[in-house]
C-alpha cells in the first residue's frame, strides 16, 4: 500500500481527522476536501488512487461530484467509496448509478472503514497471473480484455469500465457458461460479505451490459432470475 493516496471528501471536520488519522495509521496517505468543487480540483490535479466521498456536501452533492469524476477522462477510472447516511436507501442506489464503486453507511466504524479501503485495493493490486498467466490478454470476439492494464476493447474503441465494472467483465468472462449468484458475485468481487445487500451487483452489471452493447445487439451476460447472471457469449 506504500505511496497510496486517498481522497476524503467531508465537509465535517471531525469525519475528515478521523478518516485521516485511522488510515495514516494504517499506511496510507490522505488528502481531504470540504466540499465538491474542492473534490474536483484535488481529484484532477493530485491523481488520488481512491476517493471516500460524502453525499451531503454543500453546494455541489456528492452524487453530482461522483458524475463528474466519471466524466473526466482524468478520473473516471478513480475508484469511489460513496458515504452515505444510515437507511438512505435511495443515496445508496443513485450513487451506484453515478458510478461508485462501493458506499459505507454513516455513521460507520474504523475496523469497517480500513476494512472496505482495503479490498478496493487489494482488488486493484491483484497480479494479472490471478488464473495462472501473467498478462493475460484475451479477445471474444469483437472484445479485447488486457487484464495486465485493465483496459478493455470492443473493436478499436475502448470501454470506459470503473474497476467494478471491469473486475466484472474479467471474472465473467473467463467463465463461460458458469451461473454465478449475486452472493458469489459480491464476495469474488468485492472482496466481503455485503449483508445481504446485493443491488450493488445489479446496477454495476447492467452498466457493464450498457458499455458492452454492440450494433448487433450481441448478448454477453445472461440474467437468471432469482438465481443470478452467466457469460453466454464465446465467440
Amino acid at each position: 500500500m506504500a505511496g497510496q493516496m486517498i481522497l476524503a471528501v467531508d465537509d465535517e471536520v471531525n469525519i475528515q481527522e478521523l478518516i485521516r488519522f485511522n488510515l495514516e495509521s494504517a499506511g496510507y496517505r490522505v488528502e481531504v476536501a470540504g466540499s465538491g468543487e474542492e473534490a474536483l480540483q484535488k481529484a484532477a490535479f493530485e491523481a488520488p488512487d481512491l476517493v471516500l466521498l460524502d453525499i451531503m456536501l454543500p453546494g455541489m452533492d456528492g452524487l453530482e461530484v461522483c458524475r463528474r469524476l466519471r466524466q473526466n477522462p482524468r478520473t473516471q477510472s478513480i475508484p469511489v467509496i460513496m458515504l452515505t447516511a444510515k437507511g438512505e436507501e435511495v443515496d445508496k442506489v443513485v450513487g451506484l448509478e453515478m458510478g461508485a464503486d462501493d458506499y459505507i453507511v454513516k455513521p460507520f466504524g474504523v475496523r469497517e472503514l480500513t476494512a472496505r479501503v482495503k479490498a478496493m485495493f487489494r482488488r486493484w493490486d491483484r497480479p494479472a497471473q490471478e488464473e495462472g498467466e501473467a498478462g493475460k490478454r484475451r479477445t471474444i470476439g469483437c472484445l479485447k480484455i488486457h487484464e495486465d492494464t485493465y483496459e478493455a476493447f470492443r473493436g478499436d474503441a475502448k470501454l470506459q469500465l470503473t474497476l467494478k465494472e471491469f473486475e466484472l467483465l474479467k471474472f465473467l468472462s473467463a467463465n463461460p457458461g458458469k451461473v454465478f449468484s449475486r452472493e458469489q458475485l459480491l464476495d469474488r468481487i468485492w472482496g466481503y460479505e455485503y449483508c445481504g445487500e446485493t443491488r450493488t451487483v445489479d446496477v454495476h452489471i447492467r452498466h457493464l451490459r450498457q458499455k458492452l452493447e454492440d450494433p448487433d445487439g450481441q448478448t454477453y451476460i445472461q440474467t437468471l432470475r432469482g438465481v443470478g447472471y452467466k457469460w453466454v457469449y464465446k465467440g
